[in-house]
């Protein structure tokens, strides 16, 4: 894998393309600021060997118009403030100014480029405004995960006008190292736990990871569709009725690829989604008509918990009950709980996919797994498989 570690940027302009995607409040403060803080270990080594880091980024949506709200100016303190060293900004990502600008930068010091996104080019991937971006620096560092699986100017389509000098970032390296202990080189027993609400939406990462897996916990509203495809009474709960044959099709599968598929045994359930609805535990195959399963019950909690405990390498996308709601968030606190649990006992533990994340942070379970995961979709599509446009420019 070639890394920033593979190379002295002494004296050298380093292109970082860096995902500064980041929620803001009505003053456009950051909310939160993990993916800046994600970077700051590429942006430290190349500063350390005596380079110069110019940043490029996006955020939102403006659709190729400049627009006060998503200018990359509003984040110039908070990038400071993580970085520990003030950020230049210019108000333009190619042409003279930002010429200018790159070429005014002296070693040691840190350029934040305006919105990408402000050019329709941007997310075409057009070769001219990829170029002109490449003549700010001497090399090229993809430091983006988020957006690796986007074929972009500034993630795929640049790459290409750096043929000796493009490199992954820390964070992008630590991504690929991650998802490759899951899928290829991590110790048995692998345990995969996939939630949420649709089976549509997990299919061909189940089929992608069955061979590199050992169990399979499903949980969330997904598990409904399994549980009615294996003729349990479901009451209102969440359900994909077109993919009730699927559901059966994937346990065959898993079966023929000797994985252990768990299913939860019981839920609580509830007259209405709601948090102060009347609630209580019940078996999962026998739901009363009226009512829907929002939550694990206590036995689901403790088998998946046993699995957990007894396996080395995990991976978690998905809550596996609507933790959202404080009355229903019992059973995805027990997982978070075990895989803590396991990871203290020397497991290796993988947090991916927004919901997922969202409770990690929420709930502080951030440093009692072993890699919480930048990038969403990114991370969904490299589990399905695919090569990313941004990790291959860099590869080949």
């Amino acid at each position: 894998m070639k890394t920033i570690n593979n190379f002295n940027f002494n004296g050298k302009k380093a292109l970082v393309r860096v995902d500064f995607n980041v929620p803001q409040d009505d003053q456009l403060k950051v909310t939160d600021n993990t993916r800046i803080v994600a970077v700051k270990p590429t942006v430290d080594k190349i500063l350390k060997d005596g380079g110069y880091v110019i940043l490029m980024a996006h955020l939102g949506r403006p659709n190729g118009e400049a627009k006060d709200e998503f200018s990359l100016k509003h984040i110039v303190e908070e990038v400071s403030n993580v970085l520990g060293k003030e950020v230049k900004f210019v108000e333009e990502c190619v042409g003279e100014k930002a010429e200018q600008a790159a070429s005014e930068l002296k070693v040691g010091e840190i350029l934040l480029l305006e919105n990408l996104r402000f050019h329709n080019e941007e997310e075409k991937g057009d070769e001219a405004f990829a170029e002109k971006l490449s003549k700010l620096a001497d090399a090229y560092v993809n430091d983006a995960f988020g957006t690796a699986h986007r074929a972009h100017a500034s993630t795929a389509v640049i790459a290409k006008y750096f043929p000796s000098t493009k490199y992954f970032g820390l964070l992008m390296a630590n991504e690929l190292k991650a998802i490759d202990k899951v899928l290829k080189s991590g110790e048995r027993p692998v345990t995969a736990i996939l939630g949420g609400s649709k089976v549509s939406t997990k299919i061909t990462i189940i089929e992608n990871i069955l061979p590199a897996i050992d169990n399979l916990i499903i949980g969330g509203g997904m598990a409904f569709t399994f549980i009615k495809a294996l003729g349990g009474k479901i009451g209102t709960s969440l359900v994909e009725e077109d993919k009730l044959p699927l559901a059966l099709e994937i346990l065959g599968k898993a079966k023929q690829h000797n994985v252990k598929v768990y299913l939860p045994s019981d839920t609580i359930i509830a007259e209405s989604f709601s948090n102060d609805a009347d609630r209580k535990e019940v078996d999962i195959y026998s739901i009363p008509e009226g009512w829907m399963g929002l939550d694990a019950g206590s036995k689901s909690r403790d088998q998946f918990n046993d699995v957990l405990l007894d396996s080395r390498t995990i991976l978690w996308n998905g809550p596996i009950g609507v933790f959202e709601m404080s009355n229903f968030a019992a059973g995805t606190i027990a997982l978070g709980d075990s895989i803590a649990e396991a990871t203290k006992q020397g497991a290796f533990s993988l947090v991916g996919g927004g919901d997922s994340v969202a409770f990690v942070k929420q709930f502080g379970y951030g440093d009692k797994v072993s890699y919480v995961s930048t990038g969403g979709g990114a991370m969904l599509e490299s589990l399905e498989g695919l090569e990313l446009p941004g990790v291959a420019a860099i590869n080949n």
